[in-house]
């Protein structure tokens, strides 16, 4: 198989996976001689560079995933807004990354810096995936932790958890945020591209018990 041929099939594969593209998933695809990702990755960044595209590859939670150029962030927003893309309330922006710097981290902890129950919000965000049950604390009554899962770097763009902002970053971005600077919560990737999660409306009451049940049926249990 000729290089061209390996580069297009690799930049077709790219579009279509709806989830980060990984050296793995190459390997299940080619019967032999797999392309090795990350240097098709290079050239077909080199290509998009020269010939001014609007978008490029991004390592994204240990795979590659085609994005777009910050450049017209303002356009893509607009389109996610009105897509209904993953909206998330305050308080589950607030708890997703109290779970992001602190995991793995119990409800009681979690509770502890929020000053306010939680389940609520910890049901939601397990619904939606961005978290899973890590295990149990081996202290007494042995709580339930909590992680961040794949999805969570997906959906911000990040390759692996270091990539997030440093707390004085978030500092002042929040500051920013409560002083009308800006709208959305940010955060960046590695290339120092923005990332916006939308969020909701605010909503009466989060204040929904994490059952038993509810635990039982949550397929990330490890």
């Amino acid at each position: 198989m000729q290089k061209k041929e390996e580069l297009s099939i690799i930049e077709a594969m790219l579009v279509a996976s709806p989830e980060p593209l990984t050296q793995q998933k190459v390997n299940l695809v080619f019967e032999a001689d797999p392309p090795i990702i990350k240097e098709i990755v290079d050239q077909l960044n080199q290509r998009y560079i020269s010939r001014g595209h609007a978008f490029y590859i991004e390592e994204i939670a240990g795979g590659y995933q085609i994005v777009t150029n910050s450049d017209y962030e303002v356009w893509v927003r607009r389109l996610l807004n009105k897509s209904g893309r993953l909206m998330l309330s305050n308080a589950s922006m607030e708890t997703v990354a109290i779970i992001a710097y602190k995991q793995p981290v119990s409800r009681v902890d979690i509770e502890a810096i929020r000053g306010v129950d939680s389940s609520g919000v910890i049901k939601t965000l397990l619904s939606k995936k961005l978290i899973k049950i890590k295990g149990r604390d081996s202290g007494p009554g042995r709580a339930l932790l909590y992680m961040t899962t794949r999805k969570f770097l997906e959906h911000f763009g990040l390759s692996k958890l270091s990539e997030m902002p440093k707390l004085k970053e978030i500092k002042e971005i929040s500051n920013a945020s409560e002083s009308g600077e800006i709208e959305q919560i940010q955060m960046f990737n590695k290339n120092n591209d923005p990332l916006f999660l939308e969020q909701e409306p605010p909503v009466k009451s989060e204040q929904e018990e994490l059952t038993v049940k509810d635990i039982q049926s949550e397929d990330t249990v490890l």
